[in-house]
């Protein structure tokens, strides 16, 4: 029997980000994905249009319908929606103590539109901390954490520090677009750990999504965390190569990577 890896995150009706794409990155790297919806979103490759957020009783009726008869290996939590799914969510990764969890952060869109309310990201980071394996925000969500503005590999160090103190967890900063470098950055508490890799120009959708579900499948497989690290960095920057344009606005991720 595979190993069943939990989703928790919004709906992109594109597939290009959200629960669609963990599904695809953790059937793709062998395991079975299931998912719990926090928002439902209207748009395209372009942009948001609408967001409609579950409620914090539906969410955990979805949860508690799921334990009922399944057992998970890992936990990723994506798109919150509103900061009303906070507790819920700190509870569901409160009661999965002994498996892997990785939290992505989301904001805003890349196209812009804020999926979370920016004043509840002090609650959230409050209410989150020390429960999971890996916190993973990309620069600009990193910035909106520690109140740190990054320009250079130090200034990232800096971050992700300071993300740790609040958090209490491991924190990789995704996606480091800094002058003549692109750069990924693990900071576990003791050290620091930089996976560099080669900018694409390019503009790829669900690019944040794909690492962090990607590199909680590494985790399950038993990889240590800067392991984990590593290979999902490797994966996304492969699966960035490959993403393709099927609208006409930012390139989705594929897997004949």
């Amino acid at each position: 029997m595979r190993k069943i890896l939990l989703s928790i995150a919004g709906y992109d009706p594109t597939s290009g980000a959200g629960v669609l794409l963990d599904l695809k990155a953790f059937e793709h790297l062998g395991f079975q994905g299931m998912a719990i919806l926090t928002s439902l979103t209207s748009q395209n490759t372009r942009t948001v249009k609408e967001v409609h957020c579950l409620s914090p009783d539906f969410l955990q009726n979805q949860y508690q319908t799921l334990c009922y008869d399944i057992s998970f290996s890992g936990i990723k939590v994506g798109m919150v929606g509103s900061q009303k799914n906070i507790q819920v969510i700190a509870a569901i990764l409160s009661n999965n103590p002994k498996i892997p969890k990785v939290i992505d952060p989301v904001f805003k869109s890349s196209s812009g539109t804020w999926l979370f309310e920016k004043e509840a990201i002090p609650s959230y980071i409050s209410k989150i901390r020390g429960k999971a394996s890996l916190f993973t925000p990309n620069m600009e969500e990193a910035s909106m954490i520690s109140g740190i503005k990054m320009n250079t590999p130090e200034d990232m160090k800096e971050a992700a520090e300071q993300i740790y103190k609040l958090s209490y967890i491991p924190c990789l900063i995704k996606g480091g677009d800094l002058p003549n470098q692109k750069l990924d950055l693990l900071f576990d508490g003791k050290k620091y750990h930089f996976f560099k890799k080669e900018k694409i120009e390019k503009k790829v959708h669900g690019t944040g999504c794909f690492l962090s579900s990607s590199l909680l499948a590494y985790l399950v497989k038993g990889n240590p965390l800067e392991k984990a690290c590593s290979l999902a960095s490797q994966l996304t920057h492969k699966a960035i190569k490959a993403a393709t344009q099927i609208g006409q606005g930012q390139h989705i991720i594929h897997f004949s990577i």
